[in-house]
């Protein structure tokens, strides 16, 4: 790709961290929850872009899709939150057959071990950390999603410190949002980290996988 072609592309990575950024320093200020929750959803929107802009593959179509559902997800959740839990296990979903298609060729015994943990700690915690027992079924589900994609990124060929790490940082985040829902919902610093690792993890995935993409087509890489 010729380089005034992708300086046209970056601007999208540089709005997207300003949004992130804005967001984060003003989500408790009495700004209407409207304009916080596009706001919101512009950090990752721009990510979306980027992703469907910078590489003319379906893959990076699948994942514009991963980026445009969390965007949703992260618009819907403050107003209607159950609408925004299905945007997120949609995108989790996507995720996880974007992953499937860039299987690594050996997996050691420690990748395998650690993707095995994502798949049954995760769900666990989604169980026991709501105190509504209620909300123990539907957390537990969702992080089913979570883990599994964050289990299927790090067994991926895609780069483990840049997608596989993304995901991890994406379930931490979701984890914290959990226990916001238990033994955390009294700790207001229990909340500050939420939002920038669930921003780090979305942009070290869509950046990962754009390098990844990119190097596989002979184009110049991000």
């Amino acid at each position: 790709m010729p380089k005034r072609a992708l300086a046209e592309k970056r601007p999208w990575l540089l709005l997207s961290l300003a949004a992130a950024i804005g967001f984060y320093i003003f989500r408790n200020s009495p700004v209407p929850d409207l304009v916080l929750s596009a706001w919101k959803g512009l950090a990752i929107g721009c990510l979306a872009v980027y992703a469907l802009l910078r590489h003319p593959s379906r893959h990076a179509y699948m994942l514009s899709g991963v980026m445009a559902l969390c965007t949703v997800g992260d618009m819907l959740f403050g107003l209607f939150p159950f609408a925004g839990i299905m945007a997120f296990m949609a995108a989790h979903g996507l995720a996880i057959a974007l992953y499937a298609e860039f299987r690594r060729p050996v997996t050691s015994p420690s990748q395998k071990g650690l993707a095995l943990a994502l798949l049954l700690i995760v769900p666990a915690m989604g169980w026991l950390l709501p105190a509504d027992r209620a909300m123990a079924l539907p957390m537990a589900v969702y992080a089913l999603a979570m883990g599994g994609m964050a289990a299927m990124a790090w067994t991926s060929s895609f780069p483990r410190y840049r997608v596989g790490l993304g995901a991890l940082l994406l379930t931490a985040s979701g984890l914290l949002s959990f226990a916001q829902m238990g033994p955390l919902a009294v700790r207001a610093w229990g909340e500050w980290p939420i939002w920038p690792l669930y921003y780090a993890g979305q942009f070290l995935i869509c950046t990962g996988v754009i390098q990844t993409l990119c190097r596989a087509g002979e184009f110049e890489a991000e």
